[in-house]
């Protein structure tokens, strides 16, 4: 039986979970054409109604290949205006708004060889993240804070939220994850290019698959600070409260042990092993109470983390996902990752 803390912390989750009214519903899609947009092997012929065997076909060479998977050519067309940083993403789409990826540069006065990449939440609007990448500069390391694919700027006209980078169509979300990835290695290339030596990666939520995934792909991250976690993609948006619209639209179509395994090329679990030999210090932060990262699967990437003797420390905060972003629970969480930052980077 919960107590009176936990009570209170659940219900004031659903209270901020249930504030948006504009949640869609969408239709399940195995989203096979998405793949084929993919400089990839070709899928099977899906064209005969197998579209379960192309997809595990597609994640097991994805996950055999991944370095290949992930690959990109690095943009050309950077640029800087009055602290906003624009580039072509490498991962072209039908939506002209959502091929330009948008960051906002924040310039530490000391120590400039010192850049953290900030990546924030799923449906995080232009300022999210802001605040965060202005403590991180006061704890002496600059900040470059990128939209991920269909976000803020990037957001085709006919959406309201960023349904199509975590949807019922399984191909779309795989695109946009990888999207995602490699924008933020274009990121890295940008901030390299400036000469920042010593950088570090910060993700929120979805932000935090996508930073890690980054991370193993990219030696380059010195340090990484996962600000949620869980071992699957699929598991989050199966089981999470703020994702149960997403659940419905999936229907009976698929399992979450289906969801599983097609999503396994954009879900942290897949390059763990990866990390073995990085000796990269990371922090893991999950919440308590979380009802979106269901404390179960935080606690496996923790109890992962251990297993592998990977070099990391814990931050556990005793409130759950969306009260995350109310005080006094943001103060704790920012200030634990600007500690972070500067002790190790």
């Amino acid at each position: 039986m919960p107590g009176i803390y936990a009570r209170w912390i659940d219900n004031w989750e659903r209270k901020l979970a249930t504030r948006d009214t504009n949640r869609v519903v969408r239709p399940f899609e195995w989203g096979l054409d998405w793949l084929g947009r993919l400089d990839f092997p070709a899928l099977p012929d899906y064209g005969n109604g197998r579209p379960r065997e192309a997809l595990d076909r597609f994640a097991q060479e994805a996950l055999g290949d991944s370095d290949r998977f992930f690959s990109y050519r690095v943009p050309s067309d950077y640029q800087l205006r009055e602290g906003h940083l624009t580039f072509t993403s490498p991962v072209e789409t039908p939506y002209p708004e959502n091929n330009t990826v948008h960051a906002q540069w924040f310039p530490a006065e000391r120590s400039p060889r010192r850049a953290v990449l900030v990546l924030p939440q799923w449906n995080a609007g232009v300022d999210g993240h802001v605040g965060l990448a202005k403590l991180l500069n006061r704890f002496g390391a600059s900040a470059l804070r990128m939209s991920m694919a269909y976000h803020a700027e990037r957001m085709p006209a006919e959406l309201q939220r960023a349904d199509y980078h975590v949807s019922s169509n399984v191909g779309r979300t795989i695109h946009a994850s990888r999207q995602s990835v490699i924008d933020a290695r274009a990121c890295l290339d940008w901030l390299a290019a400036q000469g920042y030596q010593r950088l570090a990666i910060l993700g929120t939520s979805l932000g935090s698959c996508v930073a890690f995934i980054a991370a193993a792909h990219d030696s380059r991250i010195k340090l990484g600070i996962f600000n949620h976690v869980s071992m699957y993609f699929s598991d989050v948006v199966w089981t999470g409260l703020s994702t149960q619209h997403v659940r419905k639209g999936f229907g009976t179509d698929v399992s979450q042990d289906d969801l599983r395994r097609y999503w396994s090329p954009i879900s942290p679990a897949a390059y763990l092993g990866r990390m073995e030999n990085r000796k990269m210090p990371s922090l893991l932060i999950w919440a308590k109470h979380d009802t979106s990262f269901l404390p179960v699967y935080s606690k496996q990437v923790l109890r992962a983390f251990r297993e592998m003797d990977l070099p990391h420390q814990v931050y556990t905060l005793p409130c759950g996902h969306y009260t995350t972003g109310r005080l006094p629970f943001k103060l704790m969480d920012g200030f634990a990752m600007c500690r972070f930052a500067a002790r190790n980077l």
